[in-house]
């Protein structure tokens, strides 16, 4: 069956379904390497969004079915592409004159993992053979000596195992964390905004004092959980009378309402687009082959009558789309049920024309919404008075007949 034609043509019924009916629906349903069931089930895992990671990962432990142990693999290794690595899938079964890991992460700062996948070990793990694995890898000068190992696992009670690594002498150079585990840190990474963050989670990766990591990354996710759990801040600008007395404050709108209006406004950008946005951080998206990129932000509506919405549009969002060929900065309203999808080339003319901040939180550009006594939306372009009317960028929620922008 063709699972990327259903996938394209109706997500919806694709999402509802079971990993194991999932991958039956791929190719010939024959999980091998170098299949069309390989490549179809690949590409799906690679545009889904992280929680049905979660949810097939867990269907594969606790349900189990044949080929449940390679889907797995898929899953983890999508797992690491979601922590910004770039990865290169192993094969499913060991062949004489191929090396037999089952994923290659490369991270951005240079790191490599040689990544195993165990769903249990009911069957003692030989870590001597994931060695060779990699002593291959170097012989072939695909990774270097500095490389490390790790094995992530499927099952809590690993007790056995990690003891087996802590008396091998691979202690310093491999280290296990369990999938639920990874998945956590895939989530804390998704709802964080800050490179130096994903950069600093990557490293609990790299091996520590520590044999397995789960207890550390619960720390760090449980703390990510406790402040976004409150509110989620959001630098507005009150604009008092003109254009250039602005007095700067804090805001908040609860986290879980940004969140939901986010998620409509890039499905609407999904469909009228004809793509499937994934997450990489809480308002940055992009596609698998991360060639389209967006950069969504939600503003409430201010009492002012003249500009009712205020966005910070953040350096390291312009530096994110503007890197491919396709990057958009969207706008949304809490109250409004279309936004304003706005090319980075657009942007770019304007951004001078724009007031800024730079403090201790970083540096940014004030995009100010305003409302024409015809009722259509401007960006205040302060510096200069020549503001830029928005009418080409709306993208109206559940249009009949989607229009899709332009990239200028």
């Amino acid at each position: 069956m063709a699972l990327l034609s259903i996938w394209a043509n109706s997500p919806d019924d694709v999402l509802s379904l079971s990993i194991r009916q999932i991958v039956a629906m791929a190719g010939d349903g024959r999980l091998l390497d170098n299949s069309e069931c390989s490549h179809e089930l690949r590409t799906f895992l690679s545009q889904v969004p992280s929680e049905k990671l979660a949810e097939y990962a867990d269907f594969c432990l606790t349900s189990g079915f044949d080929k449940s142990g390679e889907t797995l693999q898929d899953i983890v290794n999508e797992l690491g592409r979601r922590l910004d690595y770039i990865v290169t899938n192993g094969r499913y079964q060991g062949v004489s004159n191929a090396v037999g890991n089952d994923g290659l992460w490369l991270s951005p700062e240079g790191n490599q993992l040689l990544v195993e996948v165990k769903t249990t070990d009911a069957y003692r793990v030989s870590l001597d053979t994931i060695a060779k694995y990699r002593n291959s890898l170097q012989a072939q000068n695909e990774i270097t000596a500095s490389s490390s190992m790790l094995l992530v696992v499927g099952r809590k009670d690993t007790g056995e195992l990690e003891a087996q690594v802590r008396g091998s002498r691979h202690a310093w150079d491999m280290r296990l964390i369990g999938v639920s585990a990874l998945i956590d840190l895939v989530r804390l990474k998704e709802n964080t905004e800050d490179e130096a963050t994903g950069s600093k989670m990557r490293s609990i990766l790299i091996p520590m004092e520590y044999t397995r990591l789960d207890g550390l990354i619960d720390v760090i996710f449980a703390t990510a959980q406790d402040v976004e759990a409150a509110v989620e801040p959001q630098i507005t600008v009150e604009i008092v009378e003109t254009e250039t007395k602005e007095e700067s404050k804090w805001d908040f709108t609860e986290t879980r309402l940004i969140d939901k209006k986010r998620d409509d406004i890039l499905a609407e950008v999904s469909r009228i687009h004809g793509i499937k946005l994934i997450r990489k951080s809480r308002a940055t998206y992009w596609t698998a082959d991360r060639e389209f990129r967006v950069a969504c932000t939600v503003s409430k509506r201010y009492e002012s009558p003249k500009d009712p919405y205020w966005f910070g549009y953040d350096h390291k969002w312009r530096e994110f789309i503007t890197a491919p060929e396709v990057g958009f900065l969207v706008l949304g309203g809490m109250d409004i049920d279309f936004a304003f999808v706005i090319p980075d080339s657009v942007m770019e003319e304007k951004l001078n024309d724009l007031g800024t901040t730079d403090n201790e939180r970083g540096m940014w550009w004030h995009v100010v919404l305003r409302q024409d006594n015809n009722g259509n939306y401007l960006m205040v372009c302060s510096k200069t008075g020549n503001h830029l009317d928005l009418t080409p960028y709306i993208v109206n929620f559940n249009a009949p007949t989607p229009v899709a922008i332009t990239p200028n």
